[in-house]
């Protein structure tokens, strides 16, 4: 709960709408139980945005932010490619909890809705291209590099995925280093 005093950010009402998509998709972004979850009244929602239409695109673009090319700038900063891979994979291995919600595979679910496709997509195609530019870096071949990108960021989809449904989840450093020793090219 928030105190009545402190005033919330738009980006505070958009963090708490992924949060919101995360668990329920885009249907579960209400203002009412928005309001309810942070402590606050409606007026401070509408201080910020006009109507849930604008809050969605602001939650959207939120998460691009983070999961598209500046929220990779840390890994894609990293020189060594095997480095890099690893460090991404050991990575998104151990931030996966058992039975937590996940903002995109929760937001597959409305992919006929324009802005969720476009989102999708600029978030896909960032972490393509790292995984691409990775793989080709690490000396495969563009058309090889661009298919272990695919298989690679599949798994990591799938691993998400299965997250959300096991509550022995793959979450462990173990799986961290099967999943770098499969998609590492020795």
């Amino acid at each position: 709960m928030v105190n009545e005093s402190t005033r919330l950010s738009a980006r505070d009402w958009a963090r708490a709408a992924l949060t919101a998509i995360a668990n329920g998709g885009l249907a579960a972004v209400a203002v009412e139980p928005l309001a309810r979850t942070l402590g606050v009244t409606k007026g401070s929602f509408y201080a910020h945005y006009r109507n849930r239409d604008e809050l969605i695109a602001a939650a959207l673009e939120e998460w691009v932010r983070g999961h598209s090319a500046a929220g990779l700038a840390e890994f894609a900063a990293i020189a060594d490619p095997a480095r890099r891979l690893r460090e991404l994979l050991t990575v998104v291995v151990q931030s996966v909890q058992p039975l937590a919600p996940s903002v995109h595979l929760s937001l597959l679910g409305a992919r006929h809705d324009p802005r969720v496709r476009d989102a999708v997509s600029e978030v896909n195609r960032a972490r393509l291209e790292l995984l691409d530019r990775t793989y080709r870096e690490l000396g495969l071949s563009p058309d090889r590099a661009a298919s272990r990108a695919r298989v690679a960021y599949a798994t990591i989809l799938g691993l998400s995925h299965l997250a959300q449904t096991d509550p022995d989840g793959p979450h462990s450093a173990a799986l961290a280093d099967e999943v770098t020793a499969v998609f590492l090219p020795s």
